[in-house]
């Protein structure tokens, strides 16, 4: 049986998942993606998960797709369509990723490029180190952005700088990278893990309800009017004041006491 490629490991109630393939740096194979989704999926019904936390094993975040196996189908004479294999592995990826209710945060050591860029973007917010390398790679091999790039990308750094990103494929540097959107904290490499370990179990221990729903709320008010996103405020509000973790919020405050939430 072959070693997992994706790992989770649950701590503090924070899911950490680790992409295990460090001898490639992290490069996704059908065998990746495919566990990557199961454990997304896991965490999600997972109660005792309120946060995620995902990383790369080794001296990479995620190196994209292995392009070995697409050579080695090559030259076997094997045809393959690139449409369908985007539909079948790295959208319903991106889609459980991007679909969690819970935060997600990256902590984006070494290189992400191509889908594993994607991978980084589709998370909540990233850590990144002073090596943090973000490359949009798809154009160097004759591609165009898949993975949910296209999407992410000028949501975070705007229309023309993603189109300059996307169509030259260069490398975006930890400096850059912070300065224009693609990372929210810059940290020491030895703390990368730890310090980006520390957001993610803040964020467990807060009202996790509540920030899903405001992950959920912002990410619509991207594509709606105002009239469209005060309506939906008015929506999550509903739910959001249902849960024990607002009565224990107000009955803080009014204690004038830290709350303690428990994510329902």
């Amino acid at each position: 049986m072959s070693e997992a490629t994706v790992l989770l490991n649950k701590q503090a109630g924070v899911g950490v998942i680790t992409l295990n393939r460090p001898h490639v740096y992290n490069a996704i194979n059908n065998q990746l993606s495919k566990e990557l989704v199961e454990v997304l999926q896991q965490v999600a019904q997972d109660q005792e998960i309120r946060a995620v936390l995902m990383t790369g094993a080794g001296k990479a975040f995620c190196s994209g797709q292995d392009l070995r196996d697409r050579s080695a189908m090559q030259k076997r004479g094997e045809h393959f369509a690139l449409g369908q294999s985007v539909r079948e592995r790295y959208n319903p990826l991106i889609e459980a990723l991007a679909g969690l209710e819970k935060p997600v945060i990256a902590a984006v050591n070494g290189v992400a490029a191509g889908a594993g860029c994607s991978l980084a973007l589709a998370c909540d917010v990233r850590f990144i180190a002073p090596s943090t390398r973000f490359v949009e790679a798809f154009v160097r091999i004759g591609l165009a952005p898949d993975s949910g790039s296209s999407y992410f990308l000028p949501r975070l750094v705007g229309l023309g700088k993603a189109l300059e990103l996307a169509m030259s494929g260069r490398d975006v540097e930890a400096e850059e990278a912070l300065r224009i959107g693609l990372a929210e904290r810059m940290v020491e490499e030895k703390k990368l893990f730890e310090e980006a370990f520390a957001f993610a179990k803040q964020l467990a221990e807060g009202p996790t309800v509540a920030i899903g729903l405001t992950k959920r709320a912002i990410i619509r008010g991207m594509e709606s009017t105002l009239s469209e996103a005060l309506e939906f405020e008015a929506e999550v509000q509903e739910l959001a004041g249902r849960t024990g973790d607002f009565l224990e919020g107000v009955q803080a405050f009014a204690e004038k006491r830290k709350p303690q939430f428990k994510g329902k």
